[in-house]
């Protein structure tokens, strides 16, 4: 059993995750925004066996909020074992455009945010020398496309940031995993045609528990996902600027 702390526990994908943690037996903290989503979840969690549960209300972006919250975690957990970080909003790439504002707004949010949740997390796991670290991060980082370049260029900040935390946690012990989904049918990308190249929340939730399982440093879900961008990044950039992207 392992004592998990989830961070954006109302996404899909993370429900999906949740379910199958707890039906292998972890104690889950529950982080989000919205309580009553959050309750619900829970209540389902409960149902379907977990005997350990307990949720938190946290506004990433107030990052003052972060250290209190962790607190609550560890106090709740007894020690946290695996910290999953899966919120994110996806910007409106038009809006961005035109609004600096905003812009800033997502970038805090998608990324900035997330580094600060991960330099506390990071902190305490290599104290105790023990742990694991997952981000959902996103293809989109991988290479920046005119039509969601704000949206990437946060994942590719995130993407980053974990590689090098990666670096400097291994000989404490600490595994970081980066979580790199395609596209995914969620209620963020309801508006959005789909296609063969789409997966359900559940197939992504059944990725990341392997992932963990055997502590993978970068893992592209589903799979195919892997071999698609190594040919995105290697295409030459006089050639990648004039493609419908």
């Amino acid at each position: 059993m392992s004592r998990t702390l989830i961070i954006g526990a109302t996404s899909a994908i993370a429900e999906a995750t949740e379910r199958l943690l707890a039906a292998r037996g972890d104690a889950l903290y529950l982080v989000g925004r919205n309580e009553t989503m959050l309750a619900e979840i829970a209540a389902d969690l409960v149902v379907r066996g977990c005997r350990r549960i307990a949720t938190d209300s946290l506004d990433a972006n107030d990052l003052s909020a972060h250290e209190a919250m962790l607190e609550r975690a560890e106090g709740f957990l007894g020690g946290i074992d695996i910290a999953l970080l899966a919120y994110g909003t996806l910007a409106d790439q038009k809006r961005c455009e035109s609004s600096v504002e905003l812009t800033v707004r997502e970038l805090h949010t998608n990324a900035i945010s997330v580094v600060a949740l991960l330099t506390r997390l990071a902190n305490r796991m290599e104290q105790r020398r023990d742990g694991i670290i997952a981000v959902i991060s996103s293809v989109a980082g991988d290479r920046g496309r005119g039509s969601n370049y704000v949206y990437g260029s946060a994942k590719a900040l995130v993407t980053a940031f974990l590689s090098g935390l990666r670096q400097r946690l291994r000989p404490c012990g600490v595994a970081v995993v980066t979580i790199k989904p395609g596209f995914v049918d969620t209620p963020m990308t309801a508006a959005f045609r789909k296609g063969v190249l789409w997966s359900k929340p559940e197939r992504i939730g059944r990725g990341i528990v392997r992932a963990l399982e055997r502590k993978r440093g970068t893992v592209y879900l589903p799979w195919f996902w892997r071999p698609i961008m190594f040919v995105v990044r290697a295409l030459p950039e006089s050639a990648f600027v004039r493609l419908p992207l």
